[in-house]
This record gives structure tokens, sequence and C-alpha cells, in this order.
């Protein structure tokens, strides 16, 4: 895909937006079930996922670790918020690798400390590009990259979350 054909795809949604601004407020869900052991299965809209323990807490290592997922989806953002501004921008990627790392005290996570925090401790994106573009040109990929990943962005800036329970009927 090119500048001019990804203007033409994302034009329309864009004068939409500005004359319904609601119409760009779009609700993205996501659907788990136990499953057996501890694990949860999670459907992703194009193969479930099963989801269970990282082997630092007692899981076998055979089913996904939420932990990666975060780290996985961080990448998956970022990866094609990159080739979009890169596209449209015209900056010419002839590669791009991205690779997401963060580091976890599992003593929070097994409740071993309380002074310890559950969740990760930090976040490193790393990209590594190859392309011909000028440093002022890299600077702007990186920094519209960096504001236009939603994930990026929501981890950075902590949206208000919250936890609600219901009772399945009898």
């Amino acid at each position: 895909m090119n500048a001019e054909e990804l203007r033409s795809i994302q034009g329309p949604l864009k004068e939409r937006y500005r004359q319904v601004p609601e119409a760009a407020l779009i609700t993205l869900r996501a659907r788990g079930r136990l499953g057996e052991g501890i694990v949860c299965k999670v459907e992703t809209g194009k193969a479930p996922v099963v989801a269970g323990l990282h082997p630092a807490t007692g899981g076998d290592g055979l089913s996904a670790c939420s932990g990666d997922m975060l780290l996985e989806a961080l990448v998956a953002c970022a990866g094609v918020t990159l080739n979009a501004v890169a596209t449209a921008l015209d900056i010419k990627l002839r590669d791009a690798t991205l690779e997401a790392e963060g580091d976890l005290d599992f003593q929070g996570t097994l409740g071993l400390s309380r002074e310890t925090p559950v969740g990760f401790k930090n976040i490193q994106l790393n990209i590594t590009l190859d392309t011909d573009a000028t440093e002022e040109q890299l600077n702007t990929l990186l920094r519209l990259t960096e504001r236009y990943c939603v994930v990026y962005q929501t981890l950075a800036h902590s949206p208000a979350l919250s936890v609600t329970r219901q009772l399945a009927a009898a």
C-alpha cells in the first residue's frame, strides 16, 4: 500500500468522524472462559488462545502468558502504527523489527512481598529499522508512532479501570 491508497481508505473515515464525532467512539471487547487447570481460553477473533501461568509462577510453559501477550500487543500495535505512519509520510522501510521486553518481579505476583508491585516495573520497545530515511524523518516517524500507537499510549497513560461481577443465572 502506498500513501495515496492509505489516504483514500482513511479519508472518508476521517471526514465521517469530523462530521459525526461520536461515530469515532468504538468499544472493543475481549472475552475468555476458564478451562481445565489454571487457564483461561481467550477468544481472539482468529483462533482461541489458552492463557495460563508463567513458569515463574508454577505454569508448565505450554500456555500463553498474559504478560507476554501484553508485550505482543504492544509490538503488534507499534508495528502496524509504524508501518502506517511510514506509508503516510512516504518513508520507505526495507525492513523493521520490533521487540518489547519488560521486567517483572514475581514476588509481588505470588504474594511474597506486599512492597513488591504486581506488574511490569518497566517496558522497553526496541525498533530496528532498515531505511535510507534522514534523521529528521526517523525522529518524526518514531514520534508519530508513539503518539498514535493505541497500546503504547494506553500503557503510558493508564485509563480508568474497573472490575465488575455478575452471578450466572441459576
